[in-house]
């Protein structure tokens, strides 16, 4: 399938059962990143940019003190593409990294309340 062809329903469902927390609505896939301060939501945001300019496609961002929202289409193809739901996953896979979970070298952020920023939802 070619990568601007817009997808049919039936696509769009079974791509969002593969991203938990991601939903669509009116044309876009959603996602809300609850964060734990204003410091959380920067760095959300900033891994959200570069991702997204590293693929050359851009979501649409609102945000506050604890949460971004990331929004994702397609506005050359006017719609949901393989491109939206390949930068939702680079997107989720890293905003959503828990090293701690790895039991590798990397041992994640403390629980302390001063050093969490992002409220994970798994």
């Amino acid at each position: 399938m070619p990568k601007d062809q817009v997808l049919g329903p039936d696509a769009i469902a079974a791509r969002l059962a593969d991203l938990p927390g991601w939903r669509e609505a009116d044309g876009w896939i959603i996602r809300t990143y609850r964060t734990h301060s204003w410091k959380g939501t920067l760095m959300v945001i900033n891994a959200v940019g570069h991702l997204a300019e590293a693929a050359w496609h851009h979501p649409d961002l609102t945000a506050s003190y604890a949460w971004v929202e990331v929004r994702l289409t397609t506005h050359s193809a006017k719609g949901l593409t393989e491109k939206d739901f390949a930068l939702a996953k680079k997107i989720e896979d890293v905003v959503g990294w828990q090293p701690g979970l790895e039991g590798g070298a990397l041992e994640g952020t403390p629980s302390d309340p001063r050093f969490a920023y992002i409220k994970h939802d798994r």
